[in-house]
């Protein structure tokens, strides 16, 4: 490849001109007819999503944070009530817990697939406990039979969040369709992501599916003016569903041109004592919403990549339980040595659909030196 070319760690320009005609196409559709809220695109896409997942329902939302609160806010979990989370994860996870005013309980991670360990569950596990979000980090799917009899033996909800994991499946079945309900965000540069921000809840339980859809439209689910309860505005709009609708297709072909493009980085990067590759698990579907090895002196690794032009990133630099907004916790590093050591090492490489094996083997050959 032109080493003068830069590498993105993700390249959203890539996929816009894949599909311009298609893109353009509908979203100047969607202006003609005027109709930006609650427009026929989100139910287009609200029918398709959930038919692809193989769940009954799904109810386009803001974004993927907002999508864990209205689960949540539908669940009736609030002030008194406990969460547990995983200490490695994006902040939304546990910010949702805290936004419904519950608190949100770290459990450590699992070294080998990063995911939240199943076997550190139930000591976090008392009689302000509700639920048990299981995060599906990077495109890995977490521990789901071991999370689901954990929720059952202490009468518990499990909620998926699904924010890295758009097409990625546990013992066959899509990653969504397992816990009562399921958080997706299609932040731009998610594996199906919109062109901006954008989220959706997915759930087999139809109760559920209508309290959230009310509480997402302030309050009303048929009749206008008839405001059943106190809700809040989150809607999927028109433009962004149109969007997710000449997208959605596509996914599988993506989530498959991700798994070669891992592939790939795996063949090169082998036997590679200094590098520690991402699990391979029986039974899961890994969809690589990011490609994470971990690697020692990874800021040299990374000025070194740089010097490259090739970009790299850590998702993320902190656990959850030491980052500002948790200070009040007042938790040791001792309470969560797993993600403390990974979170020092994590580095993410460049991947997305068009990446090229070229490009793959530029990035692997300056990594290797």
């Amino acid at each position: 490849m032109n080493r003068s070319h830069s590498i993105p760690l993700v390249d959203l320009r890539a996929q816009y001109l894949d599909l311009k005609d298609g893109i353009d196409k509908a979203i100047n559709e969607c202006i003609a007819e005027g109709n930006f809220i609650k427009g026929k695109q989100v139910t287009e896409f609200e029918n398709a999503f959930s038919g692809y997942l193989g769940a009954k329902h799904c109810i386009g939302c803001g974004n993927g944070t907002d999508a864990l609160e209205l689960i949540l806010k539908s669940l009736n979990i609030g002030p008194g009530d406990e969460v547990i989370v995983p200490a490695l994860t994006w902040i939304a996870t546990a910010e949702a817990v805290n936004n419904v005013g519950a608190e949100p309980v770290f459990v450590d991670i699992d070294q080998n697939n990063y995911t939240i360990d199943v076997r550190k569950i139930e000591e976090k596990i008392n009689k302000k406990t509700r639920a048990i979000i299981a995060v599906h980090l990077y495109g890995s799917p977490a521990d789901m039979d071991e999370i689901t009899a954990i929720a059952q033996r202490s009468g518990l909800f499990v909620i998926e969040d699904c924010a890295q994991a758009h097409g990625a499946e546990y013992s066959g079945k899509k990653i969504g369709t397992i816990g009562i309900a399921a958080a997706f965000s299609f932040f731009p540069s998610k594996n199906l992501g919109a062109f901006g921000d954008a989220g959706a809840v997915v759930t087999n339980d139809q109760e559920l599916a209508n309290k959230v859809r009310m509480i997402s439209n302030h309050g009303q689910l048929q009749t206008r003016h008839h405001h059943a309860v106190v809700g809040r505005n989150s809607r999927l709009d028109s433009i962004q569903a149109s969007v997710l609708n000449v997208k959605l297709p596509y996914l599988d072909k993506w989530n498959t041109n991700r798994i070669t493009a891992s592939k790939q980085y795996m063949s090169r990067l082998q036997g590679n004592g200094s590098i520690i590759l991402p699990a391979s698990e029986i039974g899961k579907k890994h969809v690589f919403h990011l490609f994470v090895i971990r690697i020692k002196n990874r800021k040299k690794i990374m000025e070194a990549l740089s010097n490259s032009n090739i970009s790299s990133g850590i998702h993320y630099p902190a656990p959850l339980p030491f980052l500002e907004a948790y200070n009040y916790k007042k938790h040791k590093r001792d309470d969560f040595p797993v993600s403390v050591n990974t979170s020092k090492e994590i580095l993410s490489l460049p991947i997305y659909p068009e990446i090229t094996e070229s490009q793959i083997d530029f990035i692997c050959d300056q990594l290797l030196k």
